[in-house]
């Protein structure tokens, strides 16, 4: 059983490293800035009865994530990990700028290296949360709630995959593109078709839809129409020959190209960007799919959105039924702070920065 059941279930209180699975090279201090590493040198040599605290913070209304990666951190590689004085928020609370997400209280040797791996991971995941809740956000301004595919595959590097995907999970979005994006939080990945898949079948959407369709039957099947760059007439072949065995199409129009329809319909163009997805088109393809009697066959869109973009679709009223989203959803924004604000108990940081008490914070 994955630990996020466990923790669904109340029987573990946090994610551990069981989860995580760090690179055991964190111990020896390989992925902490050298200054870090001469100031536990020196604190064990001057300083080794003093007892610091850090707190941690940011400078954004943000969904915070990364709080059970960093404790995991902690109590994986400090030194006397039980004896140190942990305080924290939860992945998924709701933060304001300067709001401490989590203080340590120690000897700064035990736990002072992994100042700069605790900012990252809280940069990282925060970040990735909270643009993904902004778009979750604004994909409900219809009054309905539209579902957001995480799609970030190929604009982050393998790697971080299983971390960003949970950070989206925290942000909102329950459908993920690859297996390695689930695997934290305990679900598989999810598509249907590339345009690789039409590509083998020499551009016939038919073909590789009924291919699909018998080589997957359980699943859904979603048409991917633009790779002729004629998304009605790909839309109407498909939805012709399944019927009510489509459940949607899904449009990846390049940016840089016009659709044929407005070739066909240059009467419309004049007053919009014809390139790309775009309102006009989906307006277009969902009124031709209801005239022939398609009103069940959803529509997706994809490529280059943003939570500006999808409130722009909202706000005009635009047949999209889920959205498709990657690469806005993976920039670092948010940056974290570690702060050594308390020594011995008492008042002593730099210039500007002072101990914030946070009630909403809990002992770990």
């Amino acid at each position: 059983m994955k630990e996020i059941e466990l923790k669904m279930q109340g029987k573990i209180k946090r994610l551990t490293n069981k989860t995580f699975k760090f690179d055991e090279r964190v111990r020896s201090g390989w992925f902490s800035a050298v200054y870090f590493l001469k100031t536990r040198e020196i604190a064990e040599k001057y300083k080794s009865n003093d007892i610091v605290t850090m707190q941690f913070f940011q400078k954004s209304h943000a969904v915070l994530c990364g709080t059970d990666e960093v404790i995991a951190l902690i109590k994986t590689f400090s030194k006397n990990p039980d004896e140190l004085e942990i305080y924290s928020l939860e992945d998924g609370d709701k933060v304001k700028p300067f709001e401490t997400v989590l203080t340590i209280t120690g000897p700064y040797q035990d736990f002072g290296f992994l100042e700069g791996i605790i900012d990252g991971i809280f940069a990282r995941r925060t970040s990735v949360a909270t643009n993904v809740y902004n778009v979750v956000k604004a994909a409900r301004q219809s009054g309905k709630q539209k579902p957001v595919i995480f799609m970030g595959d190929r604009d982050d590097h393998f790697t971080q995959q299983a971390g960003d995907g949970y950070a989206a999970y925290i942000g909102g979005s329950k459908a993920q593109a690859t297996h390695a994006m689930s695997e934290w939080w305990g679900k598989r990945g999810m598509g249907t078709m590339p345009h690789a898949l039409i590509q083998l079948f020499e551009g016939d959407i038919v073909a590789s839809s009924r291919a699909y369709t018998e080589t997957y039957p359980e699943d859904d099947l979603i048409a991917l129409v633009d790779y002729n760059n004629d998304v009605i007439n790909d839309s109407l072949k498909v939805a012709r020959e399944f019927g009510e065995h489509l459940k949607g199409v899904r449009l990846d129009t390049s940016n840089n190209i016009v659709d044929h329809y407005f070739c066909r319909h240059p009467e419309v163009m004049g007053a919009f960007d014809p390139r790309g997805v775009n309102p006009e088109l989906i307006f277009a393809l969902r009124r031709s799919l209801d005239e022939e009697g398609f009103d069940h066959v959803k529509i997706m869109a994809s490529g280059g959105f943003t939570v500006n973009r999808i409130k722009e679709y909202e706000e005009q009223n635009v047949p999209v039924d889920m959205y498709g989203v990657g690469s806005s959803l993976l920039k670092i924004n948010i940056g974290f702070t570690g702060d050594n604000v308390k020594l011995n108990g008492r008042h002593e940081a730099k210039a500007g920065r002072k101990y914030r008490g946070n009630p909403r914070l809990e002992k770990v």
